[in-house]
């Protein structure tokens, strides 16, 4: 096991602390993120699963690409009921990735291409096998016991709260030893920290100091506002949504009360100021739920919580509209004090969204589509591995899923194992060059093949080409990258927004309807040049007044 003795231990000395005028013109506005799924990006010891090794390797490629900096998913030493969602040890690398060395090489490697790294912190849960959890169930009476989230039974023996698991069934998990009930928002090896005891925050304080010592440049904070729950236990509400579309008992209930406490913006603040000792750091926060907007904002608000949130608008979408986007980026209006934003279309959560948004079959379009979008929203776009190829979502067998969530819910959701199938690198090669096993931890789908990194990458008309050179034209537009934005008035199925900073501005319009439209920007916008289309970049072509359903540009104006 690659584990540090203590994530108290031997630290990088902490530097000078950020101001807020620092933060300002940090690099993280308007960056974009590259995600990494470590078990499906590249494997190079030949058992079928991903490793650090191969995400050094591919940091070249990530590079190239032209992103800014990359975000790992878990990587700690965890049994993989969850693929690591479910620590066991914060501080510890599992062997199935590798080492330490291997870390501190990406570290090294992607610093002197000029990406920073991101990597996962989980503080609402851990896996039963984390040495905290051992401690805890062994009585009431021990230094852990108040660590995680017990209960009495109620008087009939059953569970203390009607809370639903988001995997199904009760969140709550009957312990003999401790003759009590614990919580556990997710699988019932995973159970709930007590992030309200000051000690366990005290804990995970250190866990992100040791990460942040060792030389990482931010966090995605995961599932943060389960972190949290209601201390007197209280029922949740019915949530009345229809039979017919539930999926799992979770639906069925209004989170009211087994998340989202308000004490968690005060942890916030205690992970901010922690962060801030190791100046030039970023956070992100993911915030699930039908209703984020008022989470994201309270964890993102005045300077003093985390930098960015992003929740699941975009993710479980299952059509790409315009009211859909209006409503998202109304939301963010760059008031002061507001936190900033981060997006997500695809994800290892959710389904592709090219498989989710393609319309007429026409991937290759769609694809092209969901990044001239996602590269002109105003925050931080969030590109999944395998997006930049306008990978699909990936066919998986019911008997080879791995998934907890799909196994359970089979077949009424499509479950993350699609979204997680290996990296297709090289089209000729035994599993598409992701690994030389002979069978990888999730198999390859054949249909992936054809989009592999080597067949696309010599090709500046292919998705990829087309990729690299959004993203090296948006480096170039400073009003793309961290500019204002306004939304203008237009029919129904497009979306027009203009983007401008002090350097200039740039007009984004999308026919994101099924039919072919007509329109023009307002007679104040003197449009000079087409720049990128969802075919083309840098093209300097004509305004094109009629779009295709399913098409877009991005146009330099004048009297902004």
């Amino acid at each position: 096991m690659a584990s540090a003795q203590s994530c108290a231990g031997p630290q990088a000395a902490a530097e000078t602390a950020a101001s807020d005028t620092d933060r300002l013109g940090a690099w993280w506005r308007g960056a974009v993120i590259y995600q990494i799924y470590p078990r499906s990006f590249r494997d190079t010891n030949g058992d079928g699963i991903g490793d650090l090794a191969g995400i050094a390797e591919g940091l070249d490629y990530i590079a190239d690409l032209g992103v800014d900096g990359i975000w790992i998913s878990p990587f700690f030493t965890s049994p993989m009921k969850d693929f690591g969602y479910d620590v066991a040890d914060y501080c510890g690398i599992d062997p199935s990735f590798g080492s330490f060395a291997d870390f501190d090489r990406i570290i090294a490697k992607a610093h002197a291409l000029g990406l920073k790294v991101i990597i996962d912190q989980v503080y609402s849960h851990t896996s039963d096998e984390h040495a905290w959890f051992q401690k805890s169930r062994a009585d009431r009476i021990n230094p852990k016991a108040d660590w995680y989230v017990w209960a009495d039974p109620k008087p009939d023996g059953s569970p203390p709260s009607n809370w639903q698991s988001v995997f199904g069934g009760s969140a709550w998990q009957w312990d003999g030893p401790r003759k009590q009930y614990y919580l556990h928002n997710f699988l019932t090896s995973q159970p709930d920290l007590n992030v309200h005891n000051v000690e366990v925050q005290d804990a995970l304080l250190d866990v992100a100091r040791f990460w942040l010592g060792r030389g990482v440049d931010g966090f995605r904070l995961d599932a943060l506002n389960f972190s949290m729950h209601d201390p007197d236990l209280r029922d949740n509400p019915p949530s009345g949504v229809p039979m017919e579309l539930v999926t799992r008992p979770f639906d069925m209930q209004v989170k009211q009360y087994n998340q989202s406490h308000p004490d968690i913006v005060a942890f916030l603040e205690r992970i901010r100021a922690a962060i801030d000792e190791f100046p030039g750091r970023f956070t992100v926060a993911e915030v699930g739920g039908p209703e984020p907007l008022a989470e994201m904002k309270a964890f993102t608000e005045g300077g003093k919580r985390l930098d960015s949130a992003y929740n699941f608008d975009f993710l479980y979408a299952p059509r790409l509209t315009a009211p859909l986007v209006r409503a998202s980026l109304s939301q963010w209006g760059g008031e002061s004090g507001e936190g900033w934003p981060s997006w997500a279309f695809s994800n290892h959560d959710a389904p592709r969204a090219v498989t989710r948004w393609t319309l007429d079959g026409d991937m290759a379009r769609a694809a092209r589509l969901n990044l001239l979008l996602l590269l002109s929203l105003r925050g931080n776009p969030i590109i999944y591995q395998g997006e930049e190829l306008g990978l699909p979502q990936g066919e998986v067998a019911f008997e080879d899923l791995q998934d907890p969530e799909a196994i359970a819910n089979w077949p009424h959701t499509l479950g993350r194992d699609g979204a997680r199938t290996p990296m297709p690198w090289a089209a000729n090669a035994p599993q598409a060059g992701f690994s030389n096993a002979n069978r990888t931890w999730l198999k390859l789908d054949p249909v992936h093949t054809g989009f592999a990194v080597d067949s696309q990458a010599s090709d500046p008309a292919s998705t990829l080409g087309y990729a690299r050179q959004l993203l090296r034209l948006r480096r170039t537009s400073p009003a793309l990258v961290h500019g204002d934005i306004a939304l203008i008035d237009s029919p129904d199925d497009i979306l027009a927004f203009l983007r401008r900073d002090e350097s200039g501005a740039v007009l984004c319009v999308f026919n994101l309807g099924e039919a072919p439209a007509r329109w023009s920007p307002p007679a104040e916008l003197s449009v000079l040049s087409v720049i990128a289309t969802q075919n083309t970049v840098d093209t300097a072509a004509a305004l094109p007044h009629d779009l295709a359903p399913g098409t877009g540009y991005w146009a330099v104006v004048a009297g902004s």
